[in-house]
């Protein structure tokens, strides 16, 4: 088993054509296939996120990070939530993704998460990281 993760992405355009739907039936729809996830035993987290302009961008291209309110101003899709799932494989995880209820508009990124044997295992960092793990069972 392999953690996959899909991330959640959509235009500004299929974000207002969204606004028109009833929120109740959003809810049912997600709902449904968080249901169908949650039954086929491959959920292991799922998070919506916040508007964009709520948040802020931390930037990394000078000497000191710089904190400006979100998001870029040329953002074409943003980042609206993900799905983390625990399938056999790369194929499976995609599949689940095409299931996903989404519009024109609306991409699904499908990742893999890195896992800790994926590191070496003689680095200083991983070992520390590897106990922490242990300790709050994560591993």
């Amino acid at each position: 088993m392999a953690k996959y993760m899909l991330i959640l992405r959509a235009t500004d355009e299929a974000m207002a054509k969204s606004a028109d739907i009833p929120f109740e039936e959003i809810l049912d729809m997600m709902g449904r296939y968080n249901d169908e996830l949650i039954r086929a035993g491959v959920l292991v987290a799922a998070e919506g996120l916040d508007d964009a302009g709520q948040g802020v961008v931390v930037e990394f291209d000078g000497e000191t990070p710089v904190v400006t309110d979100g998001p870029y101003g040329e953002t074409k899709e943003l980042f609206g939530g993900f799905y983390i799932l625990d399938v056999a494989s790369k194929e499976e995880a995609v599949e689940w993704a095409r299931r996903l209820p989404g519009g024109p508009g609306t991409k699904v990124e499908v990742r893999r998460v890195s896992d800790i044997d994926d590191f070496p295992q003689d680095n200083e960092w991983i070992a520390k990281e590897r106990a922490w793990r242990e300790r709050t069972g994560q591993l």
